[in-house]
């Protein structure tokens, strides 16, 4: 089976006014026990309200770690005009997962080789939670999961942004769908 890429949809065009319409996810490395170790963070933002609306920390850089949370996420969504940007690695690019997102009729769209600016939403939270969180303190795979789920949860929850008027990703998703009702 072949890897496939998908087109820059977005072309670094973020501002997005409708809930669950498009997507950016990533994966990233974290590192804990003094550095010791590493874990992976797969998430996936709502480029509308700035949320975290799936997300999953592994052990292991696998497909199900890409997909998995992001697949029983998807189960309760209407998917037809959503379309996720990732970028071009080889999670995202794995007939699998492309099959996966094209049986839910998503749409997908990649960054560009080499240019993380492409995908700077989901880069942003990732550069936020490696400067708020001391995460090489954390001597388990426990404690650092125990600590990023806390994160996001505040993130989603408490943490008002400037881009959404002062309000936080929880608070912008319901002024959307009170806006949109």
């Amino acid at each position: 089976m072949e890897h496939r890429t998908a087109p820059n949809l977005l072309k670094q065009n973020f501002k997005v006014n409708q809930l669950d319409k498009v997507y950016s996810t990533d994966i990233s490395y974290l590192f804990y026990n003094k550095g010791g170790k590493r874990a992976y963070l797969s998430a996936t933002k709502d480029l509308a309200t700035k949320e975290i609306v799936a997300f999953n920390i592994s052990k292991e850089l696998d497909l199900y770690s890409t997909y998995g949370n992001f697949a029983e996420f998807l189960k309760s969504k209407d998917c037809s005009d959503l379309i996720i940007h990732s970028d071009q690695g080889w999670h995202y690019t794995h007939p699998y997962y492309v099959n996966k997102l094209k049986e839910l009729g998503i749409t997908q769209s990649m960054s560009r080789k080499r240019n993380c600016l492409d995908n700077a939403p989901i880069e942003s939270f990732f550069g936020h939670l490696k400067d708020e969180l001391d995460l090489k303190s954390c001597q388990t795979f426990d404690e650092l999961k125990i600590k990023v789920e806390n994160y996001i949860y505040y993130y989603n929850n408490e943490h008002c942004q400037w881009s959404l008027n002062k309000m936080t990703p929880a608070q912008r998703r319901c002024h959307l769908l009170s806006s949109h009702s």
